[in-house]
């Protein structure tokens, strides 16, 4: 039996369909679309708890008032999930995109409202609607969706005359479905008392629970890369399955950092795309400078192209150049550089040497200075950093020089004269 043969004919178009799946798409792009919030945020938080002697008498009085943007955009992630979510699925499926949206958000809020003792007497749940509500917010968005849809599909609509102003007609084309899903979610809700928020993240714990352990990090480093080497977009594929996890994590830290309490996750959103993804995924900044100097020269010209680009991770030139996707030689330090430095990485934030992540910054932030900013300013992640990219080299440099070996063998011209 051909292995690569099994691979191409099953597995990759298996895989390629659930990266272009239409539901997970529009998660990875609900996902994307709050990164910058993120980032704002953490910006506030990099200022409230700078890592200087000092800083912290200094800020003190200003420190409530800092935390405002930080509440605005952490603290009510759910709601701008659910909204992106229910934007993008909706454009996908072809319906009013923005009616899509606010329908989907309007149920979210619902049910986080909490009744008080007193008739009227009713508060939203902040818990809710920040990193605890992200996955009710995920499915929420998808089921309001699917159902209008439905209702649009099997013409259960309200359609007014064609000579009514657009905002109007499409607002009507939402009454019969926004009614269904009001009304369902309110008797599941408030009349049988069922706590959707615990209910779901019941649902969701056993990968929220792996995605923070060794183990279940090396599985997810290893399904990325090996993505990655077929020639699928392995952080996307995987994005809208964990992206919301990460980022409940993160946003659990920074709860915990702004209550001066220890970090509970380790692998909270910037771990994998700052600590092993260093110069892209696979870590083949280490790659371009081990080639550098390369004596075969299609090597040496793709390392010296790549390079500004890895620089800013983005290492697409040199992972087709060579290549590594569907490159035997090149797979396997690719796939066991993700591993080693997400053990290590693991161990050293698990042992209290390095800052866990709790400040989110642009994926495209260089190498050690994305692991200065994502641990808060901790120069100890820095180091790390470095010598990450020190310790990726050294697994890279045998396969690069048998490659090298090999091309220059095959094409004797090439050699250096």
């Amino acid at each position: 039996m051909n292995p690569g043969g099994l691979l191409n004919k099953h597995i990759v178009p298996a895989l390629t369909a659930l990266s272009e799946n239409t539901y997970l798409s529009a998660i990875r792009a609900g996902m994307v679309s709050v990164v910058p919030l993120t980032i704002i945020g953490g910006l506030f938080i990099i200022i409230s708890f700078l890592p200087v002697a000092g800083w912290d008498k200094i800020i003190a009085p200003h420190l409530q008032l800092l935390q405002v943007p930080v509440t605005a955009t952490f603290g009510l992630l759910s709601v701008f999930v659910c909204f992106a979510i229910g934007y993008d699925l909706g454009k996908q499926l072809k319906q009013e995109a923005i009616v899509s949206a606010t329908m989907a958000t309007v149920v979210f809020l619902m049910i986080q409202l909490k009744l008080g003792e007193k008739p009227g007497d009713i508060t939203f749940s902040m818990d809710g609607l920040g990193s605890k509500g992200l996955f009710t917010a995920v499915v929420v968005a998808l089921v309001s969706v699917r159902i209008q849809k439905w209702f649009t599909d099997k013409n259960m609509v309200i359609k007014l005359p064609k000579n009514v102003p657009a905002v109007v007609y499409e607002s009507f084309l939402s009454l019969s479905p926004l009614f269904f899903l009001v009304l369902v979610f309110w008797v599941i809700r408030f009349v049988l008392g069922t706590d959707i928020d615990h209910l779901v993240q019941t649902a969701f714990k056993p990968v929220v629970f792996a995605l923070n352990t060794l183990p279940g990090i090396l599985v997810y480093a290893f399904l990325v890369t090996l993505l990655w080497s077929v020639g699928i977009n392995g952080d996307n594929a995987m994005d809208a399955i964990v992206a919301p996890i990460f980022l409940q994590y993160l946003a659990a830290n920074v709860q915990a950092m702004t209550a001066g309490q220890p970090l509970p996750y380790v692998t909270a959103y910037g771990f994998f795309t700052a600590f092993v993804n260093v110069g892209g995924t696979g870590a083949t900044i280490a790659l371009a400078l081990v080639m550098w100097n390369s004596k075969e020269p299609g090597y040496r010209d793709v390392s010296r192209l790549s390079l500004p680009t890895q620089i800013f991770q983005i290492n697409e030139p040199i992972f087709f150049g060579f290549p590594i996707v569907l490159n035997p030689i090149f797979m396997m330090p690719y796939i066991l550089n993700a591993l080693i430095l997400t053990t290590g990485t693991y161990l050293l934030m698990q042992w209290g040497v390095i800052h866990k992540p709790f400040v989110n910054v642009p994926w495209t932030t260089p190498p050690i200075i994305g692991h200065y900013l994502v641990s808060g300013g901790d120069w100890r992640a820095a180091v790390w950093g470095a010598v990450s990219i020190v310790i990726a080299m050294s697994v890279y440099y045998p396969f690069a020089k048998a490659a090298e070996r090999q091309r220059l063998k095959a094409c004797p011209n090439n050699s250096p004269k």
